[in-house]
């Protein structure tokens, strides 16, 4: 499971994600969710899932993808 981090420390880097279902991300420590709304990633382990109806705030995730198929939350932030 390559980029998995068990790591718990406070984030040091944040950057704006648009959702896609092609672009791969560095893998994330969490993601930020501005205004809620489903959330659909590939997980760092490869398995795709869908969170319904995520809401503000920190979604403890490691991802390698947000999915713009199935994804309706925006203002979303993956965090390092």
């Amino acid at each position: 499971m390559s980029g998995r981090s068990h790591d718990i420390s406070a984030a040091y880097d944040a950057v704006a994600v648009t959702p896609s279902d092609s672009t791969v991300i560095r893998t994330t420590r969490s993601l930020y969710v501005g205004v809620s709304g489903d959330v659909a990633v590939t997980m760092a382990s490869g398995a795709t899932v869908t969170y319904k109806s995520a809401p503000i705030g920190i979604l403890p995730v490691q991802v390698s993808k947000v999915l713009s198929t199935g994804t309706a939350a925006t203002n979303l932030l993956a965090l390092y």
